[in-house]
């Protein structure tokens, strides 16, 4: 039996990501296998009433094409010129697409940077846009990333974590990542004919993410480290992954009625509450602290927040109210949060017991550096 067949049969709300890899072929960007995706889309609009949001890559490459240049730009400005001339160029491609295969139905673009999830009130309008979108009925939202503008996009993003942030934002019930391989191998598929791909993954530990390659194509910026990276954030919001090889006929049919041949990822059984999926995925981290091993234990075994006493190291540069990461002494990081003081204050008050941050900063707003309720354990 296939371990798909655990996926729940009553899916309502369903985002599939298309992967650069699945766009391209001799050319930067190749769209005939959209149109078999764009099919399947429309069956389950039809046949089931399925909300389906496509997070799609392939903005640069359509630019590419357009553009005639056979190497993805490194400078930012021609980067950001090169998507705004495909972004068009791909969603008029969607728009045929469904038009002809889905009389009657429409795509929407929605374009996002960080900084549309970093700010709480947009974090939140972004999941009433799109649920809007999704009453409308005949409606198929189609995202990505603001390559044009979004400079920290361009520099770090990746549509599979906006895949999965999009997808816990708006409570889907699943995540489909689509690329051109059939899911997470136990070793490289590309070098390895031994390799194993494997079906099933409870829980997404370093063994797991150590699988994990980056990409090679020319013309992509993620590879399966970043389809893992993104299912920890939808899996921690509740919903299951699966990582499925897009360039297969029916591929998304073939997911969702437990056929195909592919990798599930289950979601957590500790559901975060949608203010801490903002705190832990939505947030532009600005930095950093490196706890020592009392503060960890006392942050991940007994749920206390995290004071001043035991943080042993401040990076970056940081204000109050930023998001921050939190680091255990061997470097990993074990929690997020909402720091009480910027960067230059936990400086002069870490190691320090909490009774002396009023002698050492003339004044003390707050006990903790990270209050509990502005903590996310990851």
């Amino acid at each position: 039996m296939s371990s798909l067949s655990i996926i729940p049969t009553d899916i309502k709300t369903l985002v599939v990501k298309i992967g650069t890899t699945l766009l391209t072929d001799k050319r930067p960007f190749d769209g005939r296998l959209l149109e078999g995706i764009v099919e399947d889309v429309v069956r389950l609009k039809r046949e089931r009433a399925m909300n389906v949001l496509i997070v799609s890559s392939g903005a640069i490459g359509c630019g590419m094409n357009a553009l005639g240049l056979t190497q993805r730009p490194k400078l930012l400005p021609l980067k950001q010129a090169t998507a705004a001339v495909g972004q068009s160029v791909l969603m008029h491609s969607y728009e045929t697409l469904f038009r002809t295969h889905g009389k009657g139905f429409k795509t929407a673009q929605v374009l996002l940077a960080a900084s549309d999830l970093d700010n709480r009130q947009t974090y939140l309008n972004v999941r009433n846009t799109i649920h809007a979108l999704f009453d409308l009925g005949t409606v198929v939202p189609i995202v990505n990333e603001n390559d044009s503008t979004a400079t920290e996009e361009l520099k770090f993003g990746d549509n599979d974590t906006l895949a999965a942030k999009i997808a816990a934002k708006i409570d889907a019930d699943l995540l489909i990542i689509l690329s051109d391989v059939d899911g997470l191998f136990d070793k490289n598929p590309a070098r390895y004919k031994s390799a194993k791909l494997i079906e099933y993954v409870e829980e997404i530990t370093d063994a797991v993410e150590a699988l994990a390659g980056d990409t090679v194509v020319e013309t992509s910026v993620g590879g399966m480290k970043t389809k893992l990276a993104a299912a920890k954030i939808a899996c921690s919001a509740g919903l299951p992954v699966v990582l499925a090889n897009g360039r297969k006929p029916h591929i998304i049919l073939d997911v969702l009625d437990g056929r195909a041949r592919a990798t599930l990822l289950a979601a957590s059984a500790d559901v975060l509450p949608h203010r801490k999926r903002w705190i832990a995925f939505g947030r532009k981290v600005q930095g950093a602290v490196r706890i020592d091993d009392g503060a960890r234990a006392a942050l991940l075994e007994r749920g206390k927040s995290l004071l001043a006493a035991g943080i042993a190291q401040v990076q970056g540069h940081f204000a109050a109210g930023a998001a921050i990461k939190v680091l255990d002494s061997a470097g990993r990081e074990i929690a997020r949060g909402l720091t009480n003081y910027g960067s230059d204050d936990l400086l002069r008050i870490k190691g320090c017991s909490s009774k002396k941050i009023a002698a050492i900063l003339g004044q003390k707003d707050f006990d903790e550096a990270i209050h509990r309720n502005n903590l996310v354990v990851l």
